[in-house]
This record gives structure tokens, C-alpha cells and sequence, in this order.
């Protein structure tokens, strides 16, 4: 009984991610890419080295909801875990919001953010959930131009100072659901000292933020979205005390449980509108644009996260006979998921060269259409994508990624959140034939599809190539097809809107292979190209609805 199981270990999460180093290599000018190198290594190196074994060691460690003081007093103060407060105060002093901010690398400061962020989060228990909705509160109070909001909130949301950093929460969910916001009841009314807010916040993530953008109906205002209002909110005031807010219990959830996710309910709670008394739903577009490319990006550095303990672990474990890395049933399992995150980590990168793009003006108008289709796209592929993985990963470990002080289970029950939050795969499905029925963001997509496959020389591409190609053109033929039935096209938006983001994925994965060939990177990227396309991007089928219906029945 002398025999111990070694446990997976991590190095330099940046020296150790080859597919990270070609892809900042390719997309990043020279001067620009070693200039930041250094801290690159440096988060690499905290990712996997103090910042994974304090993740380890705090696995316990979840937010405490105290609602009462020993004398009464209604006080709803959350503790959040040790690891969350360090995570705070990296954040600030690494800028993990402020590099978008700061604009020291033009458009692409959001690649040089994102590089940042996915090196270090898959250690810092989710703490990219208020990060995200700091960063889209920062840039939808930019773009809807309030300079007194933008004035008092800016300089806190992209501080690198851990005294004056802000995170922001996003308070959209109501008992009525989180996907049709127009259903919204939070009531708003003017009292001598301003507006103020009156209602219940069903689910609102990062509940310890200082302040807050939300949605409420002016009294007067007619039903649904129009009739919504985006409002700003300072959680607590001068005196410290909560600001009409009172927290009601935490949510009891199967992953993120570090985050301090509550119900709210907010009485009387004075609040600032931030672009006039309607339009709140599109008012928040910025935002989603925002959470959404969080949201993806955080589907890659999960993946790469289980995928990084997985390979590791096959080098130690020794069955019949021989480690799991020289098995050829684990080495093909393990194969098919690397394919799925390399194309998953171009996607999510895509979305965020063309927020940057936006952000800094120099987008084209083909990559602005482009824009509207990728973000839903990366959103709910990449989120699909996780959860595979993630499950994957977890059971190749057999029964230690079943076993909680592992911290395995954890990887894959955080990663089921990416499916849900800010719009689960249905309902990004149907915001991708929002952004089609637009005009031109199909075409751009079909565009630089081509444009990418165009790159292919060697030709051990070619089949992936050919792949593509017969896959988009099946989607072209379907969506024009079904346009004559409005039913139709709604079942099948899901298969189609995933047909369309793993097709990008194999086309982006072509370009990328190609160049690594090009540039002494090795025939890897050309391999994991050659892997998604036989895992299947084509996922078009005609189904009969009458069918779904009497099985749902």
C-alpha cells in the first residue's frame, strides 16, 4: 500500500501554451509583442504557480451573507473569500480592465487585455464575472456619452489603484426571466432628492460592487423594452449604509460559487438615469457586446485550463502497463478536445480583435457588420464548446475528477455557467438571425471566411479547406430555404448558428496553421485544423417540427 497517485501540476501558463505564443506572435507587431512579453511570463507564472496552489488551498472558502449586526441593526454585509480579495487587488494593479482603457496599444489593447486575463483567471475563481460587467459598465457609460456619470464613475472602473478601484454590477434579471427583459417591473419614480428605484433583482452577480447599471420603468412609461430606462446606481452612500438596497439571501448555485451572486430588493433606491427615460434595453447593447466577449474568452482559458491538468496528469498516471500518454484511446480523446479549444480560442480572440477594432475607430465597415454576428457567434459556440471539454477533462481523470478536494468538479461546473450567462445557446441562436436580418453581417461573415480558407497552401489543408467550404455553402442553402417558414428557421436556429461559429472556427484554424507553417511553428495548428473539421462543423439537418412537438408534448 506504499503507492501515492501523483497530481497533475502546471508550469508558466505562458511558456506552456504554444498555441497563445503563435497566436500573439502572428496577430501582434514585433516591437509591440516583445515589449510586453515580460509580463506575459510574469501572470504566466503566477497562473500557474502561487495563484493555482491559493486557489487550492481556498477551495472552501465561499461568500458568507451577515444580515444583522449583534444589535439589531440590518447591516447585509458579504465576505467574500481571501482569494477574491487578492483577486481584487491583481486586478487593479495588473490593469485587467484598465489596459482596454488606456489605449497605450491602439486597437489592439483589447488582444494585449484579453492575453492578460486568460493567463490569470482560470486561478481566480471566476473573479472574471465582475470584471466583465466592470468593463461593459465602463464602456456603455462611455458610449452613451453622460460626462458627469463618465466623470464620477470612469477613473474608478479603470483605476490601478486597490483603494480606488470600482467593480460594477449589472442588475437586469427579475422574477418575470433574464432573457425577456422587457418583462422588467422594477419601478422608477422622482422624489425631491432624485429618481428612485423600487423593485426585485432576482439574480445579480458580483453583489459587492460599488456601484451598479440597471434597468427600471419610469411611472408613466409604456410596457416592454421601450419603456425601460438604464439607470446608474452607487450601491452604498456617503455614510457607508446601503443605498435603499437590501440583500435577501445568496444564491445557492451549482458553480461560481465564489461569486456573491443575490436577490436584491431595492426600495427607494436612489438611482441616476444614464441616457434619457427609454430605450434601456438598447441603451445596454455596449454592455452585452462586452460580457459576451468576456463571456467567450472565459469559455478558452477554461478549456485550456482542464486541458493543461488533463495532458499533465496522462504523463503521471501509469495503467496497464504504461502512462495514459502513450495509450492511444486517451491520446485520441485528449486530441479531439485540444481541436475543439484551438478553434474555440481563435473564435473568442476574433470577437475580441473586433471589439478593439470598434473601440479605437479603425474597424471597417465590413468588420462592423462583422462584429454583430461574431460576438453572439463566439458567445454560444465557445459556451457550447466548455462544457464539452470540461466534462471531457473530467473524466479522464476517472475517479479523482469526481472527488471534490481534488478542485477537478470544479472546473466543469463553473464552466456550465458560460452556456447560461448573458443569454443562454437558444437565445444567442436567435440574436444571430437578429444581427442576419440586418443586412450584410452574413455576407461579411461568408467573406472573411473565405478570405481565411484563401491562406491555405500546403496541402494537407486542403481537405479542411473543402470542408468549410461545402459547410457554409449547406447554410446558405438552408437559411434561404427555410426563410419561407418563420417556424422553421426558429428550430433550427441553433444548429445553424453553430454550424455557422465552428465553420468560422475551421476557417480561422486554417489561417492559423498555415501561417505556424509558414513561420518554424511546426504542423500542430494544422493537425488540431484536420481534428475539428473530422469532430464536425456541419450540424445543419432538416428536423420535423410536428415531431419535436409530440416528443415535448
Amino acid at each position: 500500500m506504499s503507492f501515492f497517485q501523483e497530481p497533475p501540476r502546471l508550469g508558466n501558463q505562458y511558456d506552456d501554451d504554444a498555441l497563445l505564443r503563435g497566436y500573439l506572435e502572428r496577430v501582434l507587431p514585433k516591437e509591440m509583442r516583445t515589449g510586453l512579453e515580460d509580463e506575459f511570463r510574469e501572470l504566466g507564472e503566477l497562473g500557474g504557480g502561487p495563484l493555482y496552489q491559493f486557489q487550492l488551498g481556498d477551495r472552501l472558502n465561499e461568500p458568507e451573507l451577515k444580515q444583522w449586526d449583534a444589535w439589531g441593526h440590518r447591516v447585509d454585509h458579504i465576505e467574500v473569500s481571501p482569494l477574491w480579495k487578492e483577486a481584487e487587488t491583481l486586478a487593479a494593479k495588473r490593469g485587467l480592465v484598465a489596459v482596454a482603457y488606456e489605449q497605450k496599444n491602439g486597437d489592439r489593447s483589447r488582444i494585449h487585455q484579453f492575453a492578460l486575463n486568460y493567463l490569470v483567471q482560470p486561478s481566480l475563481d471566476v473573479y472574471s464575472c465582475p470584471l466583465a460587467m466592470t468593463d461593459g459598465a465602463a464602456r456603455t457609460l462611455l458610449s452613451l456619452g453622460n460626462p458627469e456619470l463618465v466623470q464620477r464613475a470612469l477613473p474608478h472602473l479603470t483605476s490601478r489603484d486597490p483603494k480606488t478601484f470600482w467593480t460594477s454590477g449589472q442588475w437586469m434579471t427579475e422574477r418575470t426571466g433574464g432573457s425577456d427583459v422587457g418583462l422588467t417591473q422594477t419601478a422608477a419614480r422622482q422624489s425631491p432628492e432624485g429618481w428612485r428605484l423600487y423593485g426585485t433583482k432576482w439574480f445579480t452577480s458580483a453583489t459587492t460592487a460599488q456601484m451598479a447599471l440597471t434597468l427600471g420603468r419610469p411611472e408613466g412609461n409604456g410596457p416592454g423594452g421601450k419603456g425601460l430606462a438604464i439607470f446608474y446606481v452607487e450601491t452604498r452612500g456617503a455614510d457607508g449604509r446601503l443605498n435603499g438596497i437590501q440583500i435577501n439571501r445568496l444564491k445557492d448555485k451549482l458553480g461560481t460559487r465564489k461569486v456573491p451572486t443575490a436577490e436584491l430588493t431595492l426600495d427607494g433606491t436612489l438611482a441616476v438615469p444614464v441616457a434619457g427615460l427609454t430605450d434601456g434595453i438598447r441603451n445596454m447593447a455596449w454592455m452585452l457586446n462586452v460580457t459576451r466577449t468576456w463571456n467567450a474568452m472565459g469559455a478558452a482559458w477554461s478549456m485550456r485550463r482542464a486541458l493543461a491538468l488533463a495532458r499533465d496528469y496522462a504523463k503521471r498516471r501509469v495503467q496497464f502497463g504504461a502512462p495514459l500518454a502513450e495509450q492511444p484511446l486517451h491520446v485520441d480523446t485528449l486530441a479531439g478536445l485540444e481541436a475543439e479549444f484551438h478553434g474555440g480560442f481563435l473564435l473568442a480572440f476574433r470577437a475580441v480583435e473586433l471589439l478593439g477594432k470598434m473601440e479605437a475607430r479603425t474597424a471597417t465597415e465590413e468588420e462592423l457588420l462583422l462584429q454583430r454576428l461574431v460576438t453572439p457567434l463566439a458567445k454560444l459556440t465557445t459556451g457550447r464548446q466548455v462544457v464539452h471539454v470540461t466534462s471531457e477533462a473530467v473524466e479522464s481523470f476517472g475517479g479523482a475528477g469526481y472527488v471534490e478536494d481534488t478542485g477537478l468538479p470544479r472546473l466543469l461546473a463553473d464552466a456550465q455557467v458560460l452556456s447560461i450567462w448573458e443569454g443562454t445557446t437558444n437565445v444567442l441562436s436567435l440574436d444571430t438571425l437578429r444581427a442576419m436580418a440586418k443586412g450584410g453581417a452574413l455576407e461579411a461573415l461568408y467573406t472573411d471566411a473565405e478570405r481565411r480558407l484563401g491562406a491555405a497552401k500546403d496541402a494537407g489543408l486542403r481537405p479542411c479547406v473543402a470542408a468549410a467550404q461545402d459547410s457554409l455553402e449547406k447554410a446558405r442553402a438552408w437559411v434561404m430555404k427555410a426563410m419561407e417558414n418563420p417556424a422553421g428557421v426558429e428550430a433550427g436556429a441553433r444548429r445553424f448558428s453553430l454550424t455557422l461559429g465552428r465553420t468560422y472556427e475551421l476557417a480561422l484554424l486554417v489561417e492559423h496553421a498555415q501561417w505556424c507553417l509558414d513561420n518554424g511553428h511546426g504542423p500542430r495548428a494544422m493537425a488540431a485544423a484536420r481534428r475539428l473539421m473530422r469532430n464536425g462543423v456541419d450540424l445543419i439537418a432538416d428536423m420535423d417540427l410536428d415531431d419535436a412537438r409530440l416528443l415535448v408534448s
